[in-house]
């Protein structure tokens, strides 16, 4: 499978080298969205805490006083081609079988941003700016050159060398690199090297606590410690999960993995009920993003428990500063 993985980055990467001379050297010029643009992306496959950053910048960009909108590919969604407004900042139109699944978690927790989807990031940056919203955030916008950004932030593990999308020399065009704080210094001080003109900010996952779909009771990190536990997830690095749970001093009776952006069919949600059935755990927990997905069907999980873990992250407080500073010339 690695062998696999190495080759299809290969291919991908010789790709984006070739897009990306082409931008360089000004051949194909990107195109200016009418509002303020802030990139979220990175250089491998799969998930990096993309969504954690978008919601934390939402978050923070309300606070401020600011009216964000999100703007998003809506990867595996009905909308993906033609488009479609998923949130208007009072309503929203559609579900995750329209927008994909991270887009509505988005939508749900911020009902006063605009959520747009489409693989037309301009058109949507325009409906954006149509209907009053101030700044923009592109969803794994890094590989979309075709749309001009004014800030582009990249989270990226230097220790990820099979998976990548884009050469670690891609970083160059990043002003903002996020990296967790685990990661060795000799890996950070390897990228500040690569990209000397990007301003780097540790980061840490935190985990939030556990929110049940039945009663929105949201317990304590600590409230299922030493409890046994069923563990599901659709993710591309189900690991991280994983050891969230772990940390949090839960006992991982049983582990089920399934495909990134699972749609959890029936037939799934058969397997997790059985799995409870079988081991007889304390409680089965999940990712917010997955929940999304299952919906009212958690009924089918009746008889155990069931909680999403809710996460964010902590960033330095300088990274903020930076994000105010940039949006600040355009006041």
């Amino acid at each position: 499978m690695k062998i696999l993985l190495l080759f299809a980055s290969l291919i991908v990467r010789l790709g984006s080298q070739l897009k990306n001379l082409l931008y360089d050297w000004k051949i194909y010029k990107p195109e200016k969205a009418p509002l303020p643009v802030i990139s979220v992306g990175n250089i491998v496959f799969g998930g990096s805490e993309k969504t954690p950053i978008v919601m934390n910048l939402i978050s923070f960009l309300i606070k401020k006083g600011f009216k964000p909108a999100l703007i998003s590919r809506g990867y595996r969604g009905s909308w993906e081609r033609r488009g479609g407004t998923l949130s208007d900042g009072k309503e929203i139109y559609g579900g995750w079988e329209e927008s994909g699944d991270e887009p509505l978690m988005v939508a749900q927790n911020f009902p006063q941003a605009g959520i747009f989807i489409g693989k037309r990031r301009l058109f949507s940056c325009q409906k954006a700016k149509d209907l009053g919203f101030e700044v923009a955030i592109l969803d794994d916008g890094f590989q979309h050159r075709r749309l001009h950004r004014d800030l582009d932030i990249v989270l990226h593990d230097p220790e990820e060398k099979i998976s990548l999308r884009e050469p670690p020399s891609s970083l160059k065009r990043a002003q903002i690199i996020l990296v967790k704080k685990e990661v060795k210094i000799k890996e950070k001080n390897r990228m500040k090297k690569i990209s000397t003109s990007s301003s780097f900010f540790e980061y840490s996952v935190v985990n939030k606590g556990f929110l049940s779909p039945n009663t929105k009771e949201m317990l304590p990190p600590d409230a299922f410690k030493d409890k046994s536990v069923l563990a599901f997830c659709g993710l591309a690095r189900p690991e991280r999960f994983y050891a969230l749970l772990k940390d949090a001093g839960l006992e991982i009776v049983f582990f089920l993995k399934f495909p990134d952006h699972h749609p959890y069919p029936l037939s799934s949600l058969k397997k997790i009920a059985y799995k409870c059935s079988a081991l007889k755990p304390a409680v089965a927990i999940t990712t917010e993003k997955d929940m999304i997905k299952i919906g009212a069907y958690h009924l089918i999980l009746k008889d155990i428990p069931l909680y999403y873990l809710k996460i964010d992250l902590e960033i330095e407080e300088k990274f903020y500063e930076r994000i105010m500073s940039r949006l600040q010339n355009f006041a």
